[in-house]
Protein backbone atom coordinates (compact mmCIF):
# COMPACT_ATOMS: atom_id res chain seq x y z
CA UNK A 1 0.00 0.00 0.00
CA UNK A 2 2.75 2.26 1.05
CA UNK A 3 4.46 1.85 -2.23
CA UNK A 4 1.67 2.72 -4.43
CA UNK A 5 0.86 5.51 -2.14
CA UNK A 6 3.96 7.30 -2.83
CA UNK A 7 4.12 7.64 -6.96
CA UNK A 8 0.37 8.52 -6.15
CA UNK A 9 1.24 11.14 -3.74
CA UNK A 10 4.90 12.71 -6.27
CA UNK A 11 2.71 12.46 -9.14
CA UNK A 12 -0.03 15.20 -6.93
CA UNK A 13 2.85 17.27 -5.87
CA UNK A 14 4.39 17.51 -9.51
CA UNK A 15 0.62 18.28 -10.74
CA UNK A 16 0.36 21.25 -8.24
CA UNK A 17 1.49 24.71 -8.98
CA UNK A 18 4.97 25.27 -7.86
CA UNK A 19 5.18 28.67 -5.75
CA UNK A 20 7.03 30.59 -7.33
CA UNK A 21 9.68 31.97 -4.71
CA UNK A 22 10.44 35.69 -5.11
CA UNK A 23 14.30 37.03 -5.77
CA UNK A 24 15.34 39.69 -3.65
CA UNK A 25 15.65 42.12 -5.70
CA UNK A 26 11.95 41.80 -5.84
CA UNK A 27 11.55 41.14 -2.28
CA UNK A 28 13.37 44.38 -1.67
CA UNK A 29 10.83 45.99 -4.06
CA UNK A 30 7.71 44.69 -2.55
CA UNK A 31 9.03 45.70 0.98
CA UNK A 32 9.96 50.13 0.33
CA UNK A 33 6.56 49.37 -2.35
CA UNK A 34 4.42 48.63 1.01
CA UNK A 35 6.71 50.77 3.23
CA UNK A 36 5.53 53.86 0.77
CA UNK A 37 2.20 53.13 0.79
CA UNK A 38 1.75 52.21 4.20
CA UNK A 39 0.42 55.88 4.80
CA UNK A 40 -2.39 55.45 2.49
CA UNK A 41 -3.13 51.53 3.85
CA UNK A 42 -3.11 52.87 7.44
CA UNK A 43 -5.01 55.81 6.57
CA UNK A 44 -7.68 53.58 4.89
CA UNK A 45 -7.55 51.02 7.91
CA UNK A 46 -8.50 53.79 10.15
CA UNK A 47 -10.40 56.59 9.33
CA UNK A 48 -12.33 54.55 6.25
CA UNK A 49 -12.41 50.73 7.34
CA UNK A 50 -13.02 51.36 11.06
CA UNK A 51 -15.99 53.77 10.91
CA UNK A 52 -17.57 51.36 7.84
CA UNK A 53 -17.75 48.36 10.64
CA UNK A 54 -18.11 50.82 13.60
CA UNK A 55 -21.60 51.99 11.81
CA UNK A 56 -22.65 48.47 10.53
CA UNK A 57 -22.38 47.38 14.19
CA UNK A 58 -24.36 50.81 15.46
CA UNK A 59 -27.29 49.71 13.45
CA UNK A 60 -27.75 46.48 15.76
CA UNK A 61 -27.87 48.66 18.58
CA UNK A 62 -29.38 51.30 20.78
CA UNK A 63 -26.48 53.54 20.65
CA UNK A 64 -26.89 57.03 20.84
CA UNK A 65 -25.38 60.37 22.08
CA UNK A 66 -27.53 61.21 25.16
CA UNK A 67 -27.83 57.35 26.03
CA UNK A 68 -30.29 57.98 28.42
CA UNK A 69 -30.87 53.77 28.34
CA UNK A 70 -28.23 51.63 28.51
CA UNK A 71 -26.07 50.14 24.99
CA UNK A 72 -27.92 46.70 24.18
CA UNK A 73 -27.87 44.84 21.22
CA UNK A 74 -31.42 45.10 19.15
CA UNK A 75 -31.08 42.95 16.42
CA UNK A 76 -33.11 44.26 13.65
CA UNK A 77 -35.31 46.83 15.09
CA UNK A 78 -33.19 49.45 13.61
CA UNK A 79 -34.10 48.19 10.22
CA UNK A 80 -37.45 47.20 10.54
CA UNK A 81 -38.05 50.80 11.63
CA UNK A 82 -36.36 51.90 8.44
CA UNK A 83 -38.37 50.07 6.65
CA UNK A 84 -41.77 51.88 8.29
CA UNK A 85 -40.27 55.40 8.07
CA UNK A 86 -42.38 57.20 5.34
CA UNK A 87 -40.37 60.19 5.58
CA UNK A 88 -37.13 57.91 4.55
CA UNK A 89 -38.30 56.83 1.55
CA UNK A 90 -40.25 59.78 1.15
CA UNK A 91 -36.27 61.45 0.95
CA UNK A 92 -34.92 58.75 -0.83
CA UNK A 93 -37.53 59.31 -3.34
CA UNK A 94 -36.83 63.62 -3.32
CA UNK A 95 -33.08 62.33 -3.88
CA UNK A 96 -33.81 60.07 -7.46
CA UNK A 97 -35.92 62.59 -8.50
CA UNK A 98 -33.53 65.13 -8.30
CA UNK A 99 -30.94 62.96 -10.07
CA UNK A 100 -33.39 62.32 -12.76
CA UNK A 101 -33.00 66.08 -13.41
CA UNK A 102 -29.48 66.84 -12.55
CA UNK A 103 -27.81 63.76 -14.24
CA UNK A 104 -28.30 64.30 -17.79
CA UNK A 105 -27.55 68.13 -17.64
CA UNK A 106 -24.17 67.54 -15.53
CA UNK A 107 -23.18 64.42 -18.08
CA UNK A 108 -23.58 66.10 -21.30
CA UNK A 109 -23.21 69.55 -20.75
CA UNK A 110 -19.55 69.82 -19.93
CA UNK A 111 -19.29 67.12 -23.26
CA UNK A 112 -20.61 69.66 -25.19
CA UNK A 113 -18.58 72.37 -23.51
CA UNK A 114 -15.53 70.22 -24.43
CA UNK A 115 -16.08 69.93 -28.08
CA UNK A 116 -16.46 73.18 -28.26
CA UNK A 117 -13.09 73.67 -26.72
CA UNK A 118 -11.31 71.65 -28.65
CA UNK A 119 -12.32 73.32 -31.57
CA UNK A 120 -9.71 74.42 -34.18
CA UNK A 121 -11.72 77.36 -34.73
CA UNK A 122 -12.02 78.97 -31.13
CA UNK A 123 -9.60 81.89 -30.50
CA UNK A 124 -8.40 81.78 -26.62
CA UNK A 125 -8.59 78.35 -25.86
CA UNK A 126 -6.66 78.74 -22.71
CA UNK A 127 -8.42 81.53 -21.36
CA UNK A 128 -11.84 79.33 -21.58
CA UNK A 129 -10.56 76.82 -19.90
CA UNK A 130 -9.21 78.99 -17.32
CA UNK A 131 -12.86 81.14 -16.88
CA UNK A 132 -15.17 77.54 -16.83
CA UNK A 133 -12.71 76.09 -14.57
CA UNK A 134 -12.09 79.32 -11.97
CA UNK A 135 -15.73 78.45 -10.30
CA UNK A 136 -14.50 75.19 -9.48
CA UNK A 137 -11.65 76.34 -7.19
CA UNK A 138 -13.71 78.57 -5.66
CA UNK A 139 -15.13 77.61 -1.68
CA UNK A 140 -18.52 75.58 -2.39
CA UNK A 141 -20.60 77.46 0.12
CA UNK A 142 -19.48 81.08 -0.75
CA UNK A 143 -20.98 79.94 -4.26
CA UNK A 144 -23.80 78.65 -2.98
CA UNK A 145 -24.76 81.64 -1.01
CA UNK A 146 -23.62 84.45 -4.23
CA UNK A 147 -26.39 82.10 -6.47
CA UNK A 148 -28.90 82.19 -3.02
CA UNK A 149 -28.58 86.05 -3.79
CA UNK A 150 -28.52 85.48 -7.87
CA UNK A 151 -31.72 84.01 -7.65
CA UNK A 152 -33.52 85.89 -5.08
CA UNK A 153 -37.15 86.86 -6.22
CA UNK A 154 -36.71 90.76 -5.83
CA UNK A 155 -33.03 91.55 -6.33
CA UNK A 156 -31.29 88.89 -7.73
CA UNK A 157 -29.61 89.43 -11.45
CA UNK A 158 -31.29 86.61 -12.91
CA UNK A 159 -34.84 87.42 -12.59
CA UNK A 160 -33.60 91.27 -12.82
CA UNK A 161 -32.34 90.14 -16.60
CA UNK A 162 -35.30 88.07 -17.22
CA UNK A 163 -37.45 91.73 -16.08
CA UNK A 164 -35.17 93.00 -18.72
CA UNK A 165 -36.06 90.53 -21.43
CA UNK A 166 -39.82 91.17 -20.97
CA UNK A 167 -40.66 88.41 -18.21
CA UNK A 168 -43.10 90.18 -15.45
CA UNK A 169 -43.17 88.02 -13.65
CA UNK A 170 -40.56 85.76 -12.98
CA UNK A 171 -40.19 82.42 -10.69
CA UNK A 172 -39.15 82.51 -7.23
CA UNK A 173 -36.70 80.43 -7.67
CA UNK A 174 -35.78 79.16 -4.41
CA UNK A 175 -39.10 79.00 -2.57
CA UNK A 176 -41.38 77.77 -5.32
CA UNK A 177 -41.68 73.33 -5.74
CA UNK A 178 -42.06 73.95 -9.35
CA UNK A 179 -38.78 75.17 -9.96
CA UNK A 180 -36.62 74.57 -7.04
CA UNK A 181 -34.76 71.46 -9.00
CA UNK A 182 -33.94 73.78 -12.26
CA UNK A 183 -32.78 76.28 -9.78
CA UNK A 184 -30.54 73.54 -8.13
CA UNK A 185 -29.58 72.43 -11.19
CA UNK A 186 -28.31 76.00 -12.10
CA UNK A 187 -26.02 75.89 -8.84
CA UNK A 188 -24.70 72.40 -10.27
CA UNK A 189 -24.01 73.74 -13.27
CA UNK A 190 -21.71 76.47 -12.18
CA UNK A 191 -19.22 73.88 -10.92
CA UNK A 192 -18.84 71.77 -14.05
CA UNK A 193 -15.02 72.98 -14.43
CA UNK A 194 -13.58 69.78 -13.92
CA UNK A 195 -15.48 67.83 -15.86
CA UNK A 196 -15.13 69.51 -18.78
CA UNK A 197 -11.37 69.18 -18.20
CA UNK A 198 -12.01 65.41 -18.34
CA UNK A 199 -13.43 65.49 -21.32
CA UNK A 200 -10.83 67.54 -22.79
CA UNK A 201 -8.22 65.61 -21.85
CA UNK A 202 -10.25 62.94 -23.60
CA UNK A 203 -10.92 64.16 -26.59
CA UNK A 204 -7.18 65.65 -26.90
CA UNK A 205 -6.39 61.43 -26.54
CA UNK A 206 -8.54 60.51 -29.83
CA UNK A 207 -5.66 59.89 -32.74
CA UNK A 208 -6.31 62.41 -35.37
CA UNK A 209 -5.50 59.22 -38.37
CA UNK A 210 -9.33 58.53 -37.50
CA UNK A 211 -10.51 62.02 -37.92
CA UNK A 212 -8.88 61.95 -41.48
CA UNK A 213 -10.08 58.52 -42.76
CA UNK A 214 -13.54 59.29 -41.66
CA UNK A 215 -12.82 62.83 -43.84
CA UNK A 216 -11.69 61.51 -46.90
CA UNK A 217 -14.91 58.66 -46.55
CA UNK A 218 -16.99 61.71 -46.61
CA UNK A 219 -18.01 61.90 -43.02
CA UNK A 220 -19.08 65.21 -41.60
CA UNK A 221 -19.06 66.46 -38.13
CA UNK A 222 -22.23 64.77 -37.26
CA UNK A 223 -20.90 61.43 -38.51
CA UNK A 224 -17.43 61.97 -36.91
CA UNK A 225 -19.23 62.51 -33.54
CA UNK A 226 -21.44 59.37 -33.82
CA UNK A 227 -18.95 56.79 -34.84
CA UNK A 228 -15.73 58.06 -33.54
CA UNK A 229 -15.67 60.81 -31.12
CA UNK A 230 -18.74 59.06 -28.94
CA UNK A 231 -17.47 55.33 -29.21
CA UNK A 232 -13.83 56.92 -28.11
CA UNK A 233 -15.04 59.04 -25.37
CA UNK A 234 -17.52 56.48 -24.13
CA UNK A 235 -14.86 55.19 -21.13
CA UNK A 236 -14.70 59.19 -20.26
CA UNK A 237 -18.28 59.32 -20.43
CA UNK A 238 -18.79 55.89 -17.77
CA UNK A 239 -16.48 57.26 -15.07
CA UNK A 240 -18.19 60.97 -15.40
CA UNK A 241 -21.64 58.93 -15.07
CA UNK A 242 -20.65 56.74 -11.83
CA UNK A 243 -18.97 59.50 -10.24
CA UNK A 244 -21.77 61.88 -10.84
CA UNK A 245 -24.07 59.00 -9.52
CA UNK A 246 -22.52 58.91 -5.99
CA UNK A 247 -22.46 62.74 -5.75
CA UNK A 248 -25.69 63.07 -6.53
CA UNK A 249 -26.99 60.77 -4.60
CA UNK A 250 -25.27 62.18 -1.14
CA UNK A 251 -26.80 65.73 -2.57
CA UNK A 252 -26.94 67.82 0.74
CA UNK A 253 -24.04 70.89 0.96
CA UNK A 254 -26.44 73.02 -1.42
CA UNK A 255 -30.14 72.55 0.46
CA UNK A 256 -28.44 72.47 4.11
CA UNK A 257 -26.93 76.41 2.94
CA UNK A 258 -30.13 77.43 1.04
CA UNK A 259 -32.69 76.78 3.35
CA UNK A 260 -31.06 75.22 6.85
CA UNK A 261 -32.08 71.80 5.77
CA UNK A 262 -35.47 72.63 6.35
CA UNK A 263 -36.63 70.90 3.37
CA UNK A 264 -38.57 74.03 2.12
CA UNK A 265 -40.84 74.60 -0.13
CA UNK A 266 -43.02 71.92 0.29
CA UNK A 267 -40.40 69.25 1.16
CA UNK A 268 -39.19 69.38 -2.40
CA UNK A 269 -35.43 69.85 -0.90
CA UNK A 270 -35.34 67.29 1.72
CA UNK A 271 -33.06 65.20 0.41
CA UNK A 272 -32.06 61.97 1.78
CA UNK A 273 -28.63 62.82 3.20
CA UNK A 274 -30.52 65.93 4.94
CA UNK A 275 -32.72 63.25 6.95
CA UNK A 276 -29.64 61.70 7.44
CA UNK A 277 -27.98 64.15 9.09
CA UNK A 278 -30.63 65.11 11.16
CA UNK A 279 -31.08 62.15 12.98
CA UNK A 280 -26.80 61.84 13.58
CA UNK A 281 -26.65 65.71 14.84
CA UNK A 282 -30.24 66.78 15.75
CA UNK A 283 -31.66 63.67 16.99
CA UNK A 284 -28.49 62.23 18.26
CA UNK A 285 -29.85 58.62 17.36
CA UNK A 286 -26.85 57.65 16.22
CA UNK A 287 -28.01 53.84 15.71
CA UNK A 288 -30.65 55.18 13.18
CA UNK A 289 -28.66 57.55 11.27
CA UNK A 290 -26.06 54.53 10.66
CA UNK A 291 -28.94 52.41 9.72
CA UNK A 292 -29.93 55.36 7.36
CA UNK A 293 -26.43 55.32 6.04
CA UNK A 294 -26.15 51.91 5.02
CA UNK A 295 -29.38 52.05 3.45
CA UNK A 296 -27.75 54.59 0.76
CA UNK A 297 -24.69 52.77 0.64
CA UNK A 298 -26.63 49.97 -0.53
CA UNK A 299 -28.88 51.64 -2.78
CA UNK A 300 -25.67 53.45 -4.25
CA UNK A 301 -23.72 50.42 -4.86
CA UNK A 302 -26.50 48.74 -6.80
CA UNK A 303 -27.43 51.54 -8.88
CA UNK A 304 -23.19 51.50 -9.40
CA UNK A 305 -23.39 47.97 -10.13
CA UNK A 306 -26.29 48.30 -12.80
CA UNK A 307 -24.11 50.87 -14.39
CA UNK A 308 -21.30 48.50 -14.66
CA UNK A 309 -23.63 45.99 -15.87
CA UNK A 310 -24.74 48.14 -18.70
CA UNK A 311 -21.69 49.45 -19.51
CA UNK A 312 -21.06 46.17 -21.53
CA UNK A 313 -23.11 47.06 -24.35
CA UNK A 314 -22.30 50.93 -24.49
CA UNK A 315 -18.46 51.34 -23.47
CA UNK A 316 -15.86 50.76 -25.96
CA UNK A 317 -12.17 50.42 -25.06
CA UNK A 318 -10.34 49.82 -27.67
CA UNK A 319 -7.76 47.49 -26.62
CA UNK A 320 -10.75 44.43 -26.24
CA UNK A 321 -11.79 44.92 -29.84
Amino acid sequence: MTAISRPARARQAADRPRRRRLSPLARREAFWGYLFISPWIIGFLVFVLGPMIASLLFTFTNINLAQETPLAFVGLKNWQTLLGDGQAWAALGVTFRFALLQLPVIIALPFILALALNSKYLKGQGLFRVLFFLPYVIPFVSGVLIWQGMLNLETGWVNMALRWLGVENPPNWLNDSAVIYPALVMIGVWGIGAGIIVNLAGLRGIPTELYDAAKIDGAGFWGALRHITLPMMSPVIFYTLVLAIVDVLQYFLVPLVINNGTGEPSGSTFFFNLYLYKNFFTYQNMAYGATLAWLLFLVTLVVSLLVFRSSRRWVYYAGER
